[in-house]
Protein backbone atom coordinates (compact mmCIF):
# COMPACT_ATOMS: atom_id res chain seq x y z
CA UNK A 1 0.00 0.00 0.00
CA UNK A 2 0.80 3.81 -0.98
CA UNK A 3 0.77 6.42 1.98
CA UNK A 4 -1.53 8.71 1.02
CA UNK A 5 0.66 11.06 3.08
CA UNK A 6 4.06 10.37 0.85
CA UNK A 7 4.33 13.76 -0.78
CA UNK A 8 3.59 13.19 -4.94
CA UNK A 9 6.82 13.81 -5.85
CA UNK A 10 7.86 10.41 -3.92
CA UNK A 11 5.10 8.13 -5.22
CA UNK A 12 7.27 6.82 -7.91
CA UNK A 13 9.81 5.50 -5.63
CA UNK A 14 7.23 3.93 -3.24
CA UNK A 15 5.16 2.30 -5.83
CA UNK A 16 7.87 0.45 -7.34
CA UNK A 17 9.14 -0.92 -3.54
CA UNK A 18 5.23 -2.01 -3.55
CA UNK A 19 5.85 -4.15 -6.52
CA UNK A 20 8.22 -6.64 -4.90
CA UNK A 21 5.73 -9.16 -3.67
CA UNK A 22 4.48 -9.58 -7.84
CA UNK A 23 5.44 -12.61 -9.19
CA UNK A 24 5.11 -12.74 -12.93
CA UNK A 25 7.26 -15.10 -15.47
CA UNK A 26 6.82 -12.15 -17.65
CA UNK A 27 7.66 -8.44 -17.15
CA UNK A 28 6.73 -7.78 -20.25
CA UNK A 29 3.76 -8.82 -22.71
CA UNK A 30 2.05 -7.58 -25.49
CA UNK A 31 -1.29 -7.97 -27.38
CA UNK A 32 -1.21 -7.29 -31.03
CA UNK A 33 0.03 -4.06 -30.04
CA UNK A 34 -0.11 -1.46 -33.46
CA UNK A 35 1.24 1.65 -34.03
CA UNK A 36 -0.66 3.28 -37.75
CA UNK A 37 0.41 6.85 -38.64
CA UNK A 38 -2.28 7.58 -41.42
CA UNK A 39 -1.76 4.62 -44.09
CA UNK A 40 1.24 3.65 -42.66
CA UNK A 41 1.75 0.95 -40.41
CA UNK A 42 4.76 1.25 -38.14
CA UNK A 43 4.44 -1.67 -35.66
CA UNK A 44 1.74 -4.40 -36.80
CA UNK A 45 0.24 -6.55 -34.23
CA UNK A 46 3.25 -7.18 -31.95
CA UNK A 47 3.05 -9.99 -29.36
CA UNK A 48 5.87 -10.08 -26.97
CA UNK A 49 6.55 -11.56 -24.15
CA UNK A 50 9.72 -11.17 -22.34
CA UNK A 51 10.93 -12.73 -18.95
CA UNK A 52 11.28 -11.20 -16.39
CA UNK A 53 15.22 -10.49 -15.14
CA UNK A 54 16.44 -11.20 -19.00
CA UNK A 55 18.28 -9.55 -21.53
CA UNK A 56 15.51 -9.05 -24.27
CA UNK A 57 16.66 -8.30 -28.02
CA UNK A 58 14.95 -6.59 -30.59
CA UNK A 59 16.74 -7.02 -33.81
CA UNK A 60 15.98 -5.34 -36.57
CA UNK A 61 16.70 -2.21 -39.57
CA UNK A 62 16.47 0.98 -39.94
CA UNK A 63 12.72 1.74 -40.07
CA UNK A 64 11.89 -1.94 -38.82
CA UNK A 65 9.56 -0.25 -35.83
CA UNK A 66 11.97 -0.92 -32.99
CA UNK A 67 11.90 2.79 -31.23
CA UNK A 68 7.89 2.71 -31.82
CA UNK A 69 7.82 -0.47 -30.47
CA UNK A 70 9.43 0.43 -27.28
CA UNK A 71 8.33 4.29 -27.12
CA UNK A 72 4.64 2.53 -26.67
CA UNK A 73 6.20 0.16 -24.47
CA UNK A 74 7.53 3.71 -22.12
CA UNK A 75 3.84 5.24 -22.51
CA UNK A 76 5.67 7.83 -25.27
CA UNK A 77 3.28 6.68 -27.98
CA UNK A 78 -0.21 5.36 -27.32
CA UNK A 79 -1.01 2.25 -29.48
CA UNK A 80 -3.56 2.00 -32.12
CA UNK A 81 -4.58 -0.98 -30.78
CA UNK A 82 -3.82 -3.76 -29.31
CA UNK A 83 -2.12 -3.56 -25.68
CA UNK A 84 0.69 -4.35 -23.28
CA UNK A 85 1.58 -4.61 -19.83
CA UNK A 86 4.73 -3.63 -18.29
CA UNK A 87 6.10 -4.88 -14.51
CA UNK A 88 1.85 -5.98 -14.30
CA UNK A 89 0.75 -2.38 -15.81
CA UNK A 90 -1.47 -1.47 -18.45
CA UNK A 91 0.75 1.19 -20.66
CA UNK A 92 -2.77 3.02 -21.49
CA UNK A 93 -4.61 2.28 -18.37
CA UNK A 94 -1.76 2.83 -15.79
CA UNK A 95 0.70 4.58 -17.38
CA UNK A 96 1.83 6.67 -14.78
CA UNK A 97 2.84 3.08 -12.72
CA UNK A 98 4.81 1.93 -15.95
CA UNK A 99 6.69 4.97 -15.94
CA UNK A 100 7.48 4.23 -12.08
CA UNK A 101 8.57 1.20 -13.18
CA UNK A 102 11.27 1.74 -16.23
CA UNK A 103 14.50 3.44 -16.78
CA UNK A 104 14.97 4.83 -20.43
CA UNK A 105 17.88 5.32 -22.54
CA UNK A 106 17.44 6.33 -25.86
CA UNK A 107 19.45 6.67 -28.67
CA UNK A 108 20.18 10.52 -28.46
CA UNK A 109 22.34 12.16 -26.28
CA UNK A 110 20.18 14.09 -23.50
CA UNK A 111 23.53 15.24 -21.01
CA UNK A 112 23.87 18.86 -19.53
CA UNK A 113 27.74 19.55 -20.77
CA UNK A 114 27.57 22.14 -17.42
CA UNK A 115 26.60 19.65 -14.51
CA UNK A 116 29.13 16.99 -13.17
CA UNK A 117 27.97 13.00 -13.36
CA UNK A 118 26.88 13.17 -10.07
CA UNK A 119 24.04 16.21 -10.77
CA UNK A 120 22.83 14.22 -13.39
CA UNK A 121 22.31 11.58 -11.07
CA UNK A 122 20.67 14.03 -8.09
CA UNK A 123 18.26 15.10 -10.78
CA UNK A 124 17.01 12.30 -11.62
CA UNK A 125 16.75 10.92 -8.15
CA UNK A 126 14.61 13.93 -7.13
CA UNK A 127 12.78 13.91 -10.15
CA UNK A 128 11.88 10.30 -9.58
CA UNK A 129 11.30 10.90 -5.91
CA UNK A 130 14.13 8.99 -4.91
CA UNK A 131 13.77 10.00 -0.41
CA UNK A 132 16.42 12.10 0.30
CA UNK A 133 17.86 10.07 3.21
CA UNK A 134 18.74 7.27 1.14
CA UNK A 135 19.57 9.55 -2.23
CA UNK A 136 23.40 9.48 -1.60
CA UNK A 137 23.55 6.01 -1.17
CA UNK A 138 21.87 5.03 -4.02
CA UNK A 139 23.70 7.40 -6.29
CA UNK A 140 26.96 5.86 -4.82
CA UNK A 141 26.28 2.55 -5.78
CA UNK A 142 25.02 3.70 -9.27
CA UNK A 143 28.62 5.51 -9.64
CA UNK A 144 30.39 2.30 -8.38
CA UNK A 145 28.12 0.31 -11.01
CA UNK A 146 28.72 2.17 -13.94
CA UNK A 147 32.53 2.97 -13.32
CA UNK A 148 32.20 6.52 -13.02
CA UNK A 149 33.14 7.07 -8.93
CA UNK A 150 36.61 8.92 -9.75
CA UNK A 151 34.71 11.04 -12.28
CA UNK A 152 31.43 11.94 -10.61
CA UNK A 153 32.40 15.29 -9.53
CA UNK A 154 33.90 16.61 -13.23
CA UNK A 155 32.32 18.45 -15.68
CA UNK A 156 30.35 16.03 -18.37
CA UNK A 157 31.39 17.66 -21.16
CA UNK A 158 34.84 15.86 -20.18
CA UNK A 159 33.51 12.90 -20.51
CA UNK A 160 34.20 10.59 -23.65
CA UNK A 161 31.16 8.61 -25.28
CA UNK A 162 31.71 5.76 -23.52
CA UNK A 163 31.11 7.56 -20.09
CA UNK A 164 28.79 9.53 -21.05
CA UNK A 165 26.59 6.57 -22.45
CA UNK A 166 27.35 4.82 -18.99
CA UNK A 167 26.28 7.59 -17.28
CA UNK A 168 22.98 7.99 -18.86
CA UNK A 169 22.18 4.24 -18.64
CA UNK A 170 23.02 4.85 -14.52
CA UNK A 171 20.75 7.59 -14.74
CA UNK A 172 17.91 5.08 -15.66
CA UNK A 173 18.92 2.89 -12.77
CA UNK A 174 19.22 5.80 -9.83
CA UNK A 175 15.21 5.43 -8.97
CA UNK A 176 14.80 1.43 -9.13
CA UNK A 177 13.33 0.63 -11.71
CA UNK A 178 12.52 -3.08 -13.13
CA UNK A 179 13.12 -2.41 -16.60
CA UNK A 180 15.45 -0.91 -18.22
CA UNK A 181 14.56 0.15 -21.97
CA UNK A 182 18.47 1.02 -23.98
CA UNK A 183 17.51 1.96 -27.55
CA UNK A 184 20.49 1.37 -29.92
CA UNK A 185 22.59 1.59 -26.68
CA UNK A 186 26.44 1.51 -28.62
CA UNK A 187 24.99 3.14 -31.85
CA UNK A 188 28.30 5.53 -32.79
CA UNK A 189 30.60 4.00 -29.72
CA UNK A 190 34.12 2.43 -31.56
CA UNK A 191 34.28 -1.53 -30.89
CA UNK A 192 36.24 -1.57 -27.80
CA UNK A 193 33.85 1.23 -26.29
CA UNK A 194 31.08 -0.80 -27.59
CA UNK A 195 32.11 -4.29 -25.58
CA UNK A 196 33.18 -2.28 -22.51
CA UNK A 197 29.10 -1.02 -22.78
CA UNK A 198 28.23 -5.46 -23.05
CA UNK A 199 29.69 -6.09 -20.16
CA UNK A 200 28.28 -3.58 -17.44
CA UNK A 201 24.50 -4.29 -19.45
CA UNK A 202 25.35 -7.56 -18.22
CA UNK A 203 26.53 -6.47 -14.68
CA UNK A 204 23.68 -4.51 -13.87
CA UNK A 205 20.93 -7.16 -14.92
CA UNK A 206 23.08 -9.34 -12.71
CA UNK A 207 23.19 -6.90 -9.96
CA UNK A 208 20.51 -5.21 -10.14
CA UNK A 209 18.07 -7.79 -10.56
CA UNK A 210 16.87 -6.40 -13.83
CA UNK A 211 15.56 -6.51 -16.71
CA UNK A 212 16.92 -5.50 -20.38
CA UNK A 213 15.26 -4.74 -23.23
CA UNK A 214 17.07 -3.70 -26.00
CA UNK A 215 16.72 -2.78 -29.26
CA UNK A 216 20.10 -3.47 -31.87
CA UNK A 217 20.77 -3.73 -35.75
CA UNK A 218 24.41 -4.98 -34.45
CA UNK A 219 24.14 -8.96 -34.74
CA UNK A 220 27.29 -9.55 -32.61
CA UNK A 221 25.29 -6.94 -29.76
CA UNK A 222 22.11 -9.27 -30.08
CA UNK A 223 24.30 -12.46 -30.06
CA UNK A 224 26.67 -11.75 -27.10
CA UNK A 225 24.07 -10.06 -24.72
CA UNK A 226 20.56 -11.33 -25.55
CA UNK A 227 18.78 -14.33 -23.56
CA UNK A 228 16.26 -14.02 -26.14
CA UNK A 229 16.13 -12.23 -29.62
CA UNK A 230 12.78 -10.99 -31.46
CA UNK A 231 13.18 -10.29 -35.01
CA UNK A 232 11.35 -7.14 -36.58
CA UNK A 233 10.91 -6.57 -39.91
CA UNK A 234 8.52 -3.69 -41.32
CA UNK A 235 6.90 -3.83 -37.84
CA UNK A 236 6.37 -7.23 -37.15
CA UNK A 237 7.96 -9.95 -35.13
CA UNK A 238 8.95 -12.59 -37.83
CA UNK A 239 10.75 -14.87 -35.55
CA UNK A 240 12.12 -15.21 -31.45
CA UNK A 241 13.89 -17.43 -29.47
CA UNK A 242 17.61 -17.68 -28.08
CA UNK A 243 20.07 -16.52 -30.51
CA UNK A 244 21.28 -20.28 -29.79
CA UNK A 245 18.26 -21.90 -31.03
CA UNK A 246 17.69 -19.53 -34.09
CA UNK A 247 20.90 -20.74 -35.52
CA UNK A 248 20.46 -24.39 -34.54
CA UNK A 249 17.24 -24.14 -36.29
CA UNK A 250 18.64 -22.57 -39.65
CA UNK A 251 20.77 -26.22 -39.77
CA UNK A 252 22.99 -24.11 -42.76
CA UNK A 253 26.41 -22.66 -43.19
CA UNK A 254 26.82 -19.62 -44.89
CA UNK A 255 29.42 -19.58 -48.04
CA UNK A 256 30.13 -15.91 -49.33
CA UNK A 257 31.47 -15.60 -52.28
CA UNK A 258 32.65 -12.75 -54.83
CA UNK A 259 33.04 -12.99 -58.19
CA UNK A 260 33.74 -11.09 -61.70
CA UNK A 261 30.57 -12.12 -63.03
CA UNK A 262 28.19 -12.55 -60.40
CA UNK A 263 24.63 -12.43 -62.64
CA UNK A 264 25.78 -15.38 -64.27
CA UNK A 265 26.95 -17.33 -60.93
CA UNK A 266 23.76 -16.66 -59.72
CA UNK A 267 22.06 -18.10 -62.41
CA UNK A 268 24.11 -21.41 -62.54
CA UNK A 269 24.91 -22.03 -58.91
CA UNK A 270 20.95 -21.97 -58.02
CA UNK A 271 20.91 -25.58 -60.42
CA UNK A 272 23.20 -27.18 -57.86
CA UNK A 273 21.22 -29.72 -55.19
CA UNK A 274 23.28 -28.75 -52.37
CA UNK A 275 22.46 -25.28 -52.26
CA UNK A 276 19.77 -24.32 -50.43
CA UNK A 277 19.66 -20.50 -50.89
CA UNK A 278 21.22 -17.63 -52.83
CA UNK A 279 21.11 -14.25 -52.14
CA UNK A 280 22.77 -11.68 -53.98
CA UNK A 281 24.52 -8.67 -52.97
CA UNK A 282 26.27 -6.46 -55.73
CA UNK A 283 29.19 -8.48 -56.77
CA UNK A 284 29.35 -10.84 -53.23
CA UNK A 285 27.03 -13.69 -53.26
CA UNK A 286 25.99 -15.55 -49.87
CA UNK A 287 25.21 -19.45 -50.18
CA UNK A 288 23.29 -21.09 -47.66
CA UNK A 289 24.31 -25.17 -47.56
CA UNK A 290 24.97 -27.61 -45.47
CA UNK A 291 28.40 -28.94 -43.99
CA UNK A 292 30.14 -26.23 -45.98
CA UNK A 293 33.51 -26.81 -45.18
CA UNK A 294 33.29 -29.52 -47.91
CA UNK A 295 31.82 -27.68 -50.87
CA UNK A 296 34.47 -24.78 -50.96
CA UNK A 297 36.91 -26.56 -53.11
CA UNK A 298 33.61 -27.92 -55.70
CA UNK A 299 32.17 -24.19 -55.66
CA UNK A 300 35.46 -22.60 -57.12
CA UNK A 301 35.70 -25.42 -59.92
CA UNK A 302 32.07 -25.51 -60.41
CA UNK A 303 32.95 -21.06 -61.24
CA UNK A 304 36.18 -21.98 -63.55
CA UNK A 305 33.91 -24.49 -65.40
CA UNK A 306 31.55 -21.68 -66.03
CA UNK A 307 33.72 -19.04 -66.81
CA UNK A 308 33.32 -17.12 -63.34
CA UNK A 309 36.23 -16.18 -61.73
CA UNK A 310 36.49 -16.66 -57.75
CA UNK A 311 37.86 -13.82 -56.48
CA UNK A 312 37.55 -14.61 -52.77
CA UNK A 313 35.30 -17.41 -50.81
CA UNK A 314 34.58 -17.22 -47.16
CA UNK A 315 33.01 -20.24 -45.00
CA UNK A 316 30.77 -19.36 -42.00
CA UNK A 317 28.83 -21.47 -39.78
CA UNK A 318 25.33 -20.12 -39.34
CA UNK A 319 25.22 -16.13 -37.32
CA UNK A 320 22.35 -14.27 -36.39
CA UNK A 321 23.11 -12.22 -39.63
CA UNK A 322 22.12 -15.66 -41.49
CA UNK A 323 19.56 -16.25 -39.62
CA UNK A 324 17.81 -12.42 -40.58
CA UNK A 325 18.51 -13.34 -44.02
CA UNK A 326 17.10 -16.58 -44.25
CA UNK A 327 13.80 -15.13 -42.69
CA UNK A 328 13.83 -11.84 -44.71
CA UNK A 329 15.86 -12.05 -48.10
CA UNK A 330 17.93 -9.15 -46.87
CA UNK A 331 20.56 -8.07 -44.57
CA UNK A 332 20.06 -5.63 -41.57
CA UNK A 333 21.75 -2.43 -42.52
CA UNK A 334 21.01 1.17 -40.93
CA UNK A 335 20.64 1.83 -36.77
CA UNK A 336 17.12 2.42 -35.66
Amino acid sequence: MINNKIPETQLFYYQIVSQEGISMDYIIETNDITKKYGDFTAVNSVNLKVPRNSVYGVLGPNGAGKTTLISMLCTILRPTSGGATVNGYDVVKNAREVRASIGIVFQSRALDDILTGREHLEMHASLYGVPSNVRQKRIDEVLDLIALGKKADEYTKTYSGGMKRRLEIGRGLVHHPKVLFLDEPTLGLDPQTRENIWEYITKLNQEEDITVLMTTHYMEEADQLCDEVAIINQGQIIKSDSPINLKRELKADTITVKVDKPELFTEKVKTLDYVQKVFEDDSTIKLMVERGENLVPPLVNFANQNGVMVESIELQHPNLEDVFISYTGTKITGGR
